[in-house]
């Protein structure tokens, strides 16, 4: 299958049409049922921190979102455009109150990286890599392509 991608405005609202058109691609790309729910899940982790700092440092600039599927594997990449200056993987380039986990708060009050931690948990390989052009989290979940 080809990438399906998407961008979207930095908006709430917007995160719930990327978990299930990610949700989707998924389904169609053989991931197990059993497995969909942590896709959804870490697809939405992830494109909420890319919206939350979005709208602190690009509001114009959109979220982008690419799905893929390649060599039995389902891939999904949310990339945050924002050139807030690089950073730790654990966010701080662009992403509010992200970092070491020095104690700092993200901005729903939480300790910092944990949205990190709840996509590592539910993804089975995640890739973080920040440039000066932004940061992009990297997800994938074994597929396997459904009989036709």
């Amino acid at each position: 299958m080809a990438t399906v991608e998407l961008s979207f405005t930095a908006l709430p609202a917007h995160v719930r049409t990327a978990r299930l058109v990610a949700t989707a691609v998924a389904r169609r790309s053989g991931v197990d049922e059993s497995l969909l729910d942590e896709v959804r899940l870490a697809v939405g982790e992830a494109c909420s921190r890319a919206v939350e700092s979005h709208q602190l440092h690009c509001p114009a600039e959109p979220v982008r979102l690419a799905l893929t599927d390649r060599a039995g594997r389902f891939e999904v990449e949310v990339t945050e455009t924002c050139a807030t200056g690089g950073g730790d993987p654990g966010g701080s380039a662009g992403q509010p109150g992200a970092g070491t986990g020095s104690g700092t708060l993200d901005g729903a009050g939480l300790p910092a990286g944990l949205g990190i931690a709840v996509i590592e948990s539910l993804a089975d390989d995640v890739q973080i890599s920040t440039t000066s052009a932004g940061t992009s989290i990297r997800m994938s979940w074994p597929a396997v392509r459904p009989s036709r």
